[in-house]
């Protein structure tokens, strides 16, 4: 299905065709210098959403340098050579956009979501902002002092976020998991304008690119424009990915941290499996047996029969490489964090001797497919999937290949899946004490 236009062939290419549900297809076409472009036409209204994923997030950063991939995130509103301090936004705003833009372990995603007349605004602002942002001190110093502010509300005065950052240095000890998306606050106040130079240069190049475009476009006038905007940005020399894979954790490891908290915590996390393995899908269905709504397992042990917590909830880290099968749960007055753990056990230890009821496997495959279907109503919701699946596992279609999983899965694959994973020996435990002050004293 390939729509390039005589005029750029040579310099954009059609690469495949991917299919996308029931409706058209996901169309992927390359650039000479490396950019990928995505388009899925949408013409349920006559709007577009217009992403762009680099292959950069916190994982590719290395100690003494962390939070970069998040400044940039902030930097990148900044000013360019063309268009100075606070333009790039008003022209999105007199067009009638929403953007935003998001950092995690694995990528950074900009955004903007537009009326379709504007398309040759998006592909003129994002181009200009991938190759020609301007660097220099006042505007490194400017952003550096708001993520500061930022890390400082979030973690540092944010029970949940200063004890998620200690589960992750505590699981992860040689891969770049282990340290926070922000950054260390001490590597934020060390970035030079240097740093951010070379880190600009290395990742926010077109060979390390995705452009996401779905809604209501023509196929080859955005190609003109993307070829126009993008085809004479120079290709960089990505670093070299240092990826070291973390050794088995072969017995539990156990913290305890006082924090300003007015009742206990238990933060659990057992190793996980990447987004991309096949076990995935199933130890998320085993999560949702236990922890996704009233009638789950573990909220009625915990919340409503028990008595026991406020609330409690679980997720499987939906990352790249293996992750983490996180569990967190808030106690009520009084309740110690080990008594929450000892239910906890007593739960995890049922799932694992035997599998969900055939109602509750269709009770949580029915909200997931929900779930993930609802997430695919607007082009935005759209884009984001298209986008998150094609840098993570490499196939901008797999939101539909997991939906396909899950239908599949049988009682025995979640049995397999939740012996495999849930091993006391390979997990990590967090008491949360209050403190009893102001000041968190962690042990």
């Amino acid at each position: 299905m390939s729509e390039v236009p005589a005029a750029l062939e040579g310099r954009v290419c059609f690469v495949e065709a991917h299919p996308f549900g029931g409706g058209a297809p996901v169309q992927r076409f390359r650039l000479s210098n490396g950019l990928e472009v995505l388009v899925l036409v949408d013409r349920e209204a006559p709007v577009f959403s217009y992403q762009t994923w680099f292959a950069v997030g916190s994982r590719h950063e290395r100690p003494g340098k962390t939070g970069l991939a998040h400044l940039f995130e902030h930097l990148m509103f900044n000013e360019t050579e063309k268009l100075p301090y606070g333009v790039f936004d008003r022209k999105l705003e007199e067009a009638g956009a929403e953007s935003n833009a998001a950092t995690w372990v694995d990528w950074t995603y900009y955004y903007e979501n537009l009326p379709r007349e504007a398309l040759g605004l998006a592909t003129e602002l994002e181009s200009e902002r991938m190759a020609r942002l301007v660097l220099q001190e006042p505007q490194v110093a400017r952003e550096k002092e708001v993520v500061m502010n930022e890390r400082r509300m979030r973690v540092d005065d944010d029970v949940d976020g200063s004890v998620s950052e200690l589960l992750y240095s505590t699981v992860f000890r040689e891969h770049g998991y282990s340290w926070p998306t922000i950054g260390w606050m001490q590597d934020i106040e060390g970035f030079t304008t240097a740093d951010c130079a070379e880190f600009y240069r290395a990742y926010y190049a077109p060979n390390n690119a995705t452009l996401v475009v779905v809604g209501d476009v023509d196929v080859p006038a955005l190609l003109s424009l993307v070829v126009e905007r993008y085809g004479a940005l120079s290709a960089s020399a990505r670093p070299r990915e240092d990826v070291r894979p973390e050794p088995p954790q072969t017995e539990e490891r156990r913290v305890e941290v006082h924090k300003p908290t007015e009742t206990e915590r238990l933060v659990v996390a057992y190793r996980g499996p990447a987004l991309g393995d096949q076990d995935h899908a199933a130890l998320s269905v085993v999560n949702d047996v236990l922890f996704a709504g009233r009638g789950s397992r573990l909220y009625g042990a915990l919340v409503q029969r028990g008595e026991l917590a406020i609330d409690c909830r679980g997720w499987v880290s939906t990352f790249r490489d293996p992750g983490l099968y996180e569990i967190s749960v808030t106690a009520r007055p009084d309740v110690t964090a080990e008594a929450l753990l000892e239910v906890l056990d007593r739960e995890l230890a049922e799932i694992v001797a035997s599998p969900p009821t055939d109602d509750e496997l269709a009770r949580v495959k029915a909200k997931m497919e929900l779930g993930a279907l609802s997430g695919l109503q607007t082009v935005a919701g759209k884009a984001e999937q298209i986008g998150f699946w094609s840098v993570v596992t490499g196939d901008p279609s797999d939101a539909f290949r997991r939906l396909s999983a899950v239908r599949r899965l049988t009682p025995d694959d979640l049995l397999r899946a939740a012996r495999r994973y849930l091993t006391p020996s390979s997990r990590t435990v967090i008491l949360v004490r209050p403190s009893g002050d102001d000041e968190a004293e962690a042990e």
